[in-house]
């Protein structure tokens, strides 16, 4: 069974730091490109990080750009997301979500995903 798993999220200062994790299970999972998103309430799903299959490539979204770092490692079946410099506008509900081809590139484009995790709450509050 396809499995992508979240953990790390929680209640966090502004200017915090933390590190979600997402552990996959059920397919090859260094073949595959990754990918992080959130949703923050009343508002659409949006593209946070990518990371190809091989940690070769990275990209961001702009708001996020110098502040998170995405990584993975593929011993573990394991992708994360470094969040530094932390402010409200963070704080939604993240996603890990795997990409459908086999050998893929970064992409922040959601429906090129076809594995999802089901979301880690990361709040940003003094």
């Amino acid at each position: 069974q396809e499995q992508l798993v979240e953990s790390g999220g929680g209640l966090v200062q502004p200017g915090g730091s933390l590190r979600l994790s997402c552990a996959v299970s059920g397919r090859t999972f260094s073949k595959y490109g990754m990918g992080w998103f959130r949703q923050a309430p009343g508002k659409e799903r949006e593209f946070v990080a990518s990371i190809n299959w091989s940690a070769s490539g990275t990209t961001y979204a702009r708001s996020v750009q110098g502040r998170f770092t995405i990584s993975r490692d593929n011993a573990k079946n394991t992708v994360y997301l470094q969040m530094n410099s932390l402010n409200a506008e963070d704080t939604a509900v993240y996603y890990c979500a795997c990409r459908r081809t086999v050998l893929g590139g970064v992409s922040n484009i959601e429906r090129e995903y076809d594995l999802w995790g089901q979301g880690t709450q990361v709040t940003v509050s003094s």
